[in-house]
């Protein structure tokens, strides 16, 4: 139930945006939504613990959502409005909630990469046992940061998992004509680290196989590869008019809607009655409307925001032991 509810959100959450982005206009700037690979981010939320933290591009939306940060304050944030996750300074491509453990929301391809790597030393450096979760696309896989993150990672032994969220298309171009290499996971061999392909559109497999890099990391036995296969139904962005693949494309794969997946699941093993389903939908579209409400009543930033949370302040007192 925990994963139907999650991806419902996630889905309606994203096409109440893009409506609110195409038809009112009140959400400017790039917007890339999470539409179709819902099944991710809820198999990782249940093998993972509250405290580890996530990293990811700017296909944030979902992340963000399934790590806690609230309807209202995503939406507001998609507005640029003062009492967004990021104070309205972020956008949809920067989401930010220290409290959650979500470190963003990156707009430079591939450079979250090397910084989920940060995140992992940090937490192995103050002696937790958390787990960075560090998610990229296809497109970032080819990234010189990703190589020489992978050394540095194995070679310190890093908590970190690498999962490459491969839907195919970076930006509008496919997998077969940037690379010789068109299975990622297999990136992680020359680095001997372990690594697997799993099925993103299934939540069960991207648990159990996050759970197992999950354990592993926490035991010191360093970072993973996982290239979980995707497919967004939306465009790149949300200006992207998707020349590059055709309709059929789109229908044979959302045929495998990962929603309707778990729904089935939930129904033919009498987990929920269709009533409950019908209350959960209901929830969720009021969550998403109330969110849009508080958007839209919330205040701008004040000018006096402009510099903060950009500059240290001068007088800092850094502290070396």
């Amino acid at each position: 139930m925990y994963w139907y509810e999650l991806m419902q959100l996630i889905r309606q959450f994203e096409l109440k945006a893009e409506e609110m982005y195409k038809m009112a206009g009140k959400i400017r700037g790039f917007f890339h939504a999470y539409v179709g690979q819902e099944a991710i981010a809820a198999g990782c939320m249940t093998a993972t613990q509250p405290d580890d933290p996530f990293i990811t591009a700017y296909r944030d939306h979902g992340l963000g959502l399934a790590k806690g940060i609230n309807a209202n304050a995503a939406m507001a944030e998609l507005y640029g409005k003062a009492t967004g996750c990021a104070k309205g300074k972020g956008g949809s491509m920067h989401f930010f909630s220290k409290e959650h453990k979500f470190f963003g929301g990156h707009g430079i391809v591939g450079a979250q990469i090397g910084t989920g790597a940060g995140l992992a030393f940090a937490e192995k450096y103050n002696g937790t046992d958390n787990v960075a979760l560090c998610f990229f696309g296809d497109g970032a896989a080819r990234q010189g940061m990703l190589h020489e993150t992978f050394n540095m990672a194995m070679t310190w032994k890093l908590p970190v998992i690498f999962i490459c969220e491969n839907n195919h298309y970076a930006m509008g171009t496919s997998i077969e004509r940037t690379s010789n290499v068109v299975d990622i996971y297999k990136l992680a061999d020359a680095y001997e680290m372990p690594a697997d392909k799993v099925d993103g559109m299934i939540p069960e497999l991207v648990h159990e196989s996050v759970a197992r890099a999950v354990k592993r990391a926490r035991e010191g036995g360093g970072p993973t590869l996982l290239e979980m296969k995707t497919y967004r139904y939306k465009g790149h962005s949300i200006s992207d008019p998707q020349k590059y693949r055709s309709k059929d494309e789109v229908d044979e794969y959302k045929d495998q809607d990962p929603i309707q997946k778990v729904l089935k699941t939930i129904l033919e093993n009498k987990f929920a009655t269709q009533e409950e389903i019908d209350a959960i939908d209901t929830k969720i579209n009021t969550i998403v409307e109330e969110s849009v409400e508080f958007a839209e009543s919330s205040p701008w930033p004040d000018d006096n925001e402009l510099l903060k949370d950009v500059y240290i302040d001068q007088n800092y007192p850094f502290i070396v032991d």
